[in-house]
């Protein structure tokens, strides 16, 4: 699939990578300007199996139509690590509540032992939740998170080469035991009195995402002249730039605000794939080409959004604020105390 300049986002096409100098030249350079000016794209060519595509859609489809019951017993809540379900509402984007109901696992890992002057962010790392009633979601998600995690690493790398690097020039901080973090989503549809928000203006922290949609669309990024519309196309990835590669290229690639306007009288399904730095890594500073460098003008400033280094601390500051019960349950001794009067 080549680019179409029918689409609003660019279209890159992954196997360009393995084609002769020129191909491969064409694509880094697409792949830089596309990640310098919108921060979005689509990836076609990537190579995730189609069957293993319809298994994870299948899964999550049967894993929101389970009762209630089913699914309030894997709830967010019950997890110190921050994985499992959450009811639409539950998660806050910038303090407002956002309409979709999601299940989240990341990496099955070991807890990290909490031995006294542990760092607050070894909390992180734990086992995620699985619903009893559904065994075959695990099988699906971890496939589809193994398949994604090699997808995600080869554009990183890509992006590496892009920015006149060497093409492991950021694997030092995800070597081994990366962040990976994944959901499958539901947005149900509403009547035009409901509030639109599917999921508020963010930015992703992570390194990079890559999300296979259904055919309803709802996905919007931020561009110079307003909100575009990531329109579903098949057979592709969006894919977007995180914040940990606008610290880690100054600034040169953006980590660019994005939306869900919930879908009108239907619902809309989609699974997101983030792949994360090592929760113990800090994230360098490139060292630019003059030419590159020039354009480089420092990582957005946000006060109410301060980005840190510190990968580990970086990623607890977002989970304490977007799930405040799981926060309140189990990390209360990390809140700020509420102010006096």
């Amino acid at each position: 699939m080549s680019a179409d300049i029918s689409f609003a986002l660019p279209l890159l096409d992954l196997r360009r990578l393995d084609g002769d100098a020129a191909t491969r030249a064409g694509f880094l350079a697409e792949l830089r300007a596309a990640a310098r000016d919108v921060g979005f794209f689509y990836l076609a060519g990537h190579g995730v199996d189609p069957a293993l595509e319809a298994a994870v859609v299948a899964e999550a489809n049967r894993f929101f139509a389970l009762p209630e019951a089913d699914k309030l017993a894997v709830q967010m809540v019950h997890s110190p690590h921050f994985r499992g379900y959450n009811r639409a509402g539950q998660e806050l984007t910038r303090g407002q509540q956002d309409w979709r109901e999601q299940f989240d696992i990341h990496a099955e890992r070991e807890p990290w032992p909490q031995t006294p002057g542990a760092p607050a962010w070894t909390r992180l790392q734990g086992p995620n939740q699985w619903p009893a009633a559904q065994p075959g979601l695990r099988t699906a998600l971890l496939g589809w998170q193994a398949a994604l995690t090699q997808v995600a690493i080869r554009v990183v790398s890509a992006f590496a080469e892009a920015l006149e690097q060497s093409p492991d020039a950021l694997a030092a901080i995800y070597d081994g035991s990366p962040n990976q973090t994944m959901k499958i989503i539901r947005y149900p549809g509403r009547d035009a009195a409901e509030s639109d928000q599917g999921v508020g203006a963010h930015k992703d922290s992570g390194l990079l995402t890559l999300l296979l949609q259904d055919a309803v669309g709802g996905l919007q990024v931020q561009g110079r002249d307003g909100w575009i519309d990531a329109v579903p196309v098949p057979g592709t990835f969006v894919v977007n730039i995180g914040e940990l590669l606008e610290l880690a290229s100054n600034g040169y690639l953006r980590a660019t605000v994005h939306r869900v306007v919930s879908p009108k009288g239907r619902d809309r399904l989609s699974v997101a794939f983030f792949l994360g730095a090592r929760l113990d890594a800090t994230v360098p500073v490139l060292t630019l080409p003059p030419h590159l460098a020039a354009e480089a003008t420092g990582p957005t400033a946000d006060p109410d959004n301060p980005l840190f280094r510190n990968v580990g601390e970086n990623y607890l500051k977002g989970r304490l604020r977007s799930h405040p019960d799981v926060a309140q349950r189990h990390h209360a001794d990390l809140l700020q105390p509420a102010a006096t009067p």
